[in-house]
């Protein structure tokens, strides 16, 4: 069954503000390991990072669901 334009729209914006997030969280990780941040805070945004790109492959599996052949 397909998924109504609308609902496709809204999705694709989803996934496209949560890769932006993901993409910031992986920036902010980065600087915080090179000024030399506490190991926990560091593993701490990357769970968080891990998360996001979670319910990104959580959405994009909403719009194109697996097809069983």
């Amino acid at each position: 069954m397909r998924m109504p334009d609308q609902d496709q729209a809204e999705l694709r914006l989803a996934i496209a503000r949560l890769r932006q997030e993901h993409e910031d969280y992986d920036a902010a990780i980065n600087a915080m390991i090179q000024v030399g941040c506490d190991a926990l805070r560091v593993q701490r945004m990357k769970k968080k990072k891990l998360v996001i790109k979670d319910r990104i492959s959580k959405i994009e599996d909403q719009i194109i669901p697996d097809i069983i052949a």
